[in-house]
């Protein structure tokens, strides 16, 4: 198998997995301002930073998670794997990294829609202060750490995947000496004539 997959599926982990805490660093932070006049209030977001390095994020997950299960035919397309522990445990790597991705996508893109939504009303001096409504702390970060997650899923699985489709392919020398048909003791299919 080519090692430049795994390779490259990291970098792309690696940067999405820096893009995400970066994002939880600059999230957009409200303040309730009092126009001049003292008229009324309403909320001044600071940058929308963070929702860029959160869709960054997230494309470059979707790009890493391509790249893997294009290179592993997605598990369950292509010939099949011979059985053993390699091809057991690619299988749960796969279920398993599948799982984290979904989380960490759905993370990442509530978090970044979250922050790019800015509250749009004005209220009126003296009914109270408006809802400055915000990303909430760490949900960027829970998205980074499905990030990282899904990283390690994916490397084992192209691992494992790797590990079982080499022996699909070179079977061990025990096997490959066997003979290819043995006679076994069962009854005939044959009439008895």
């Amino acid at each position: 198998m080519p090692v430049f997959v795994p390779v490259l599926v990291l970098a792309l982990d690696l940067i999405a997995f820096v893009l995400a805490i970066v994002a939880e660093h600059r999230r957009s932070a409200a303040t309730v301002v009092t126009n001049a006049k003292r008229r009324y209030t309403y909320c001044a977001y600071g940058s929308d930073v963070a929702t860029a390095y959160g869709v960054a994020a997230l494309l470059l997950l979707a790009a890493s998670q391509a790249a893997v299960m294009t290179a592993t035919r997605c598990f369950c397309c292509g010939s099949p794997l011979r059985p053993g522990k390699a091809r057991a445990f690619a299988g749960i790597c796969f279920l398993a990294c599948w799982f984290t991705f979904l989380v960490a996508e759905l993370c990442l893109l509530a978090a970044s829609v979250r922050n790019a939504y800015h509250t749009r009303y004005l209220t009126v001096f003296g009914n109270g202060p408006p809802s400055c409504e915000t990303v909430r702390k760490g949900v960027f970060a829970a998205g980074a750490a499905f990030v990282f997650f899904t990283a390690a899923l994916a490397e084992l699985h192209y691992a494992f995947y790797a590990k079982a489709r080499a022996a699909t392919l070179f079977p061990p020398a025990a096997a490959a000496a066997a003979p290819p048909h043995r006679k076994e003791s069962s009854i005939g299919m044959t009439s008895l004539s």
